[in-house]
């Protein structure tokens, strides 16, 4: 099958000598706001709390105060941050959604009305499915998607990654999903425990879980190599689906913030990717550390949109 990447940035090492002190910057705040575009206690919440905490026990200024700003998919926050000052006061957690959701027609702006600051993170996407499902890996699944066309229940947010990993596989494996509309990532979980819908994107963490339970069954991981965490789960390549997709996860400020705070930032989260505690925490919570500055950042955001476009607009979602 033909090979599809979406979204994968190379893994960095994690032993990364610590730089040099953060370059000076006029910022008029002693405290600046990290927005999260989602609800606390989530894997965006999780990944942003240990790293701002690494930041702020260092002498670094300005610290960093995390602030939750959910709604529509993320775009309630995107939108505040956008029309911010950019002072150096003001960032935002980010990751492929500003660039789904701008495909899908939910708002009209995407990565480029920000600056990125620097990529941090990667957690690789896992398609699970309910525990009664008459297929148990990826070639069993597609040969099932290919003999029911359109009758594979999908549960997806629309417009998110979710839908996008699932359009991926689709595109991939010349497959008809039937896609089943859901609010968020709790409500999506829900439906596959339950069995209201056969199949849904999941990280690494909730598919270990659940198959332990018994009550989930992971199908693939779409990596190019197996995570430490599950080494029994094949990716989806093994199994001649060559689809690689997941969240990267990343920082950015408002247009035209000044290329010093851009770089005062950078210094900042690039020394806090080789911080013990987060390499931990990171290995622990199956994400990949992967740091990206700036300049390589606004390459993989460029490379990261061009792909999901060709996606969008091959099943008629973009006509721009």
């Amino acid at each position: 099958m033909k090979r599809t990447f979406i979204g994968l940035a190379a893994a960095v090492t994690t032993g990364l000598a610590l730089v040099a002190g953060p370059v000076a910057a006029e910022i008029p705040c002693s405290t600046a706001k990290l927005v999260v575009p989602w609800s606390p206690g989530g894997d965006t919440d999780l990944v942003f709390q240990v790293v701002s905490r690494a930041i702020n026990e260092t002498d670094f200024k300005p610290k960093l105060q995390i602030v939750h700003i959910s709604g529509q998919s993320g775009n309630k926050a995107a939108k505040e941050v956008k029309g911010s000052k950019p002072d150096g006061c003001t960032m935002m957690a980010i990751h492929e959604s500003q660039i789904t959701t701008y495909l899908a027609g939910r708002v009209d702006f995407t990565w480029d009305a920000f600056d990125p600051v620097a990529l941090l993170t990667y957690t690789p996407s896992v398609l699970g499915a309910n525990a009664k499902v008459p297929f148990d890996d990826m070639k069993s699944l597609v040969d099932y998607a290919k003999k029911n066309p359109g009758k594979l229940g999908v549960g997806v947010t629309t417009g998110s990654t979710s839908q996008f990993f699932n359009l991926v596989i689709e595109d991939a494996t010349g497959t008809e999903f039937k896609y089943i509309p859901y609010e968020g990532t709790r409500e999506r979980l829900t439906a596959i425990l339950s069995n209201n819908v056969d199949v849904g994107e999941m990280n690494i963490l909730t598919a270990k879980k659940y198959i332990q339970e018994g009550s989930m069954k992971a199908l693939g991981i779409a990596t190019d190599k197996r995570d430490p965490l599950m080494p029994d789960l094949p990716t989806m390549k093994e199994q001649g689906v060559d689809v690689i997709y997941g969240l990267n996860r990343g920082v950015v400020m408002p247009k035209g913030t000044p290329a010093d705070v851009i770089k005062h930032y950078e210094a900042a989260f690039k020394k806090a990717m080789t911080d013990p505690a987060v390499v931990k925490h990171m290995d622990e919570a199956g994400t990949w550390i992967v740091y990206k500055d700036s300049a390589e950042y606004k390459k993989f955001f460029e490379e990261s949109f061009a792909q999901h476009l060709k996606v969008a607009k091959k099943i008629g979602m973009f006509k721009g």
